[in-house]
């Protein structure tokens, strides 16, 4: 049933020309707002476009004034450096706390990032209250887990993209914290890294540390935590605890005492491979693996994982690629050969995030199955005497672009070609473009304008700039920034026509009771049109699923397009139907007039499908 309702008002965050550039191109990377009230009249929205945290009324839509600079707060201000020209904005809802409002950040994945500093603002002046460095400052705690001790001015990351949430009762905000950068070569950040790849529990009203937990050291993978924690209650040996469970990319299921982060599952530092062809890296010796729940996805990729259901040709080709790949376990240092990332950057589980139930403790979570390929590349950094532009846009080009569009410029599996974007952009957009960033792209603003000119010249083949002498002087910190490695560009591991070199399911749903850490059912989530005939396969999903107290479990997110509900005790599938967009989302679950609804967006676009911008709500049955 699709139910209309008429909008009662509309607020579009440019308020300025300057505005207009900063924020057209980044606008729709936001995954939510927060709301406040005291319980009068006065009630807030509050999110970020490009990089301002905004605040408005919400119930006319109009800017409040009072908060921050006229209504916004500048995200790069009061982080400890000057991010001026930084990438700083956010992807997901800030959390309220009374009158706090606590606010991660999305960075730059590369050397240029900004800090990943958590802050606390006050809800109604915008002033920033607190802060605590992700990445200690000389004489905290967890400055001495990176071996150079000017890392707290130079590195960045350990942001919180993927959402925080507060215990509303006790006042502890449990915050997961990403990877530091860059993300695939470690040989500038040695050490453990702390907080990166953590657990993070911070009195809210203060921001003090109470404890924390690093799920990687050192990750060199990009398996920083995908979503928000949940809160739950288990019980064990007759006790009740108060917990919070964390769900990660490598398919594993933390769960801690959320007073004073103990395991409630045993964990073990497992010793993994060192061995790397990657002058300046040290890979850390040992990764925290927990004893239960068992892991939600596959964790290991062998001749014997191979997609049966290949051509004997793209089969043999498969099975050719892999005995040259490092693979065959989880951790394996990252490689010039090319090194099989499985669990995949996008999962197990991904941004969408598990739903609980309260009743029993029960955990439901959507995972990706997917293999990727890490293969580092040597960087030549160094500018050469009288340099062209042309030269000098190719060697910035491979130096600040390749790992996301490729050597080739012909893109991936996951980001564009752009052979042929001067057909849409011209000089001065492009020039522009690369300072604003779109979507998943970051804004490379600390590019000074000739470097920026010079990777024009090369990508829109400017003859005329393409001659121009090339200068360059670096500061201190643009020569920290240059390393000696890039990836190729974020790969999936798939045969020539496209499909996965991995033996489905590709796309699945799990229920494990975390009270005792048992796998209570797992079933295949969606199909892959391009194997009609074979056993269901799975399709990579994002998006996360939401139960009722009636025993229903809903999803969508997959790449078919569908939306489903399952029996949340037994996970028999109840119910699909074809949806105009695929819903890479998570649902929400509402009453209204006496009867339930259940809504899902329909934005499609990601896995190269179809783009929308629909709602659709469905009514359940009495």
């Amino acid at each position: 049933m699709l139910l209309l309702e008429k909008k009662k008002w509309a607020y579009h965050p440019i308020d300025s020309a300057s505005d207009e550039k900063h924020i057209n191109f980044n606008l729709n990377s936001n995954r939510g707002v927060a709301y406040w009230t005291d319980g009068s009249d006065d009630e807030r929205l509050f999110y970020t476009a490009g990089s301002y945290l905004r605040a408005i009324n919400a119930k006319t839509g109009k800017i409040i004034e009072s908060f921050g600079n006229k209504g916004k707060v500048d995200l790069r201000d009061g982080l400890g450096v000057d991010a001026k020209d930084l990438f700083v904005t956010a992807t997901s809802a800030s959390t309220v706390y009374k009158d706090l409002l606590l606010v991660g950040t999305r960075v730059s994945e590369g050397m240029d990032a900004a800090p990943g500093h958590i802050r606390a603002y006050n809800v109604k002046t915008g002033k920033q209250e607190w802060i605590f460095h992700t990445i200690p400052y000389p004489g905290e705690p967890g400055y001495e887990t990176w071996e150079d001790k000017d890392a707290w001015k130079m590195t960045g990351g350990a942001n919180n993209w993927m959402g925080l949430i507060v215990d509303q009762k006790t006042g502890i905000a449990f915050i997961p914290l990403g990877s530091a950068s860059m993300d695939f070569y470690g040989g500038k950040r040695k050490g453990s890294n702390l907080y990166a790849d953590c657990m993070l529990a911070l009195d809210a009203n203060t921001g003090k540390h109470i404890w924390h937990f690093q799920y990687i050291h050192h990750d060199t993978w990009d398996w920083d935590p995908s979503s928000a924690p949940v809160l739950l209650t288990v019980k064990q040996d007759g006790n009740e605890i108060a917990a919070v469970a964390q769900t990660t990319k490598t398919g594993f299921v933390f769960l801690f005492d959320r007073a004073n982060g103990a395991p409630l599952f045993q964990v073990v530092e497992k010793s993994v491979d060192t061995a790397t062809d990657l002058a300046g890296e040290k890979i850390w010796p040992t990764q925290p693996v927990p004893l239960k729940p068992a892991p939600f996805v596959r964790q290991t990729f062998t001749e014997k994982d191979i997609n049966p259901y290949l051509s004997p040709e793209e089969y043999a080709d498969i099975k050719t690629k892999l005995a040259g790949y490092h693979t065959g376990r989880m951790f394996m240092p990252e490689s010039k050969a090319g090194t099989i990332v499985f669990p995949g950057y996008d999962g197990g589980a991904e941004w969408g995030g598990p739903a609980v139930d309260p009743v029993d403790a029960t955990l439901f979570v959507n995972a990706n199955e997917m293999a990727w390929i890490q293969k580092m590349l040597d960087v030549d950094n160094k500018p050469k005497n009288n340099e062209t532009y042309l030269t000098a846009g190719r060697r910035l080009y491979i130096q600040n672009c390749s790992s996301c569009h490729g050597q080739d410029r012909k893109g991936g599996t996951t980001y564009p070609s752009i052979v042929n974007i001067g057909k849409k952009l011209n000089k001065d957009q492009f020039i522009n473009f690369i300072g604003t960033g779109r979507r998943m792209m970051p804004a490379f603003s600390f590019l000074k304008p000739a470097d920026k000119e010079a990777i024009a010249s090369f990508i829109l083949n400017i003859k005329a700039d393409q001659k121009k002498t090339y200068h360059e002087e670096l500061t201190e910190i643009e020569k920290f920034r240059q390393i000696p490695y890039t990836i190729t560009g974020y790969n999936k591991f798939l045969t020539k026509s496209g499909l996965p070199a991995l033996a489905p399911p590709w796309g699945t749903l799990t229920a494990i009771n975390l009270n005792n850490g048992e796998v209570k059912w797992k079933t295949v989530l969606g199909n892959d049109s391009a194997f009609a005939g074979k056993p269901q396969t799975g399709t990579e999903n994002y998006g996360g699923p939401a139960i009722t107290a009636g025993g229903l479990l809903f999803i969508a997110a997959t790449k078919d397009g569908k939306f489903r509900a399952f029996n949340k005790r037994t996970g028999k599938l109840l119910w699909e139907t074809q949806l105009p967009n695929p819903g890479f989302a998570t649902p929400a679950i509402y009453g209204m007039n006496g009867k339930q609804y259940v809504v899902i967006a329909c934005g499609g676009g990601k896995l190269h499908t179809g783009s929308g911008d629909s709602y659709m709500a469905f009514a359940l049955p009495n």
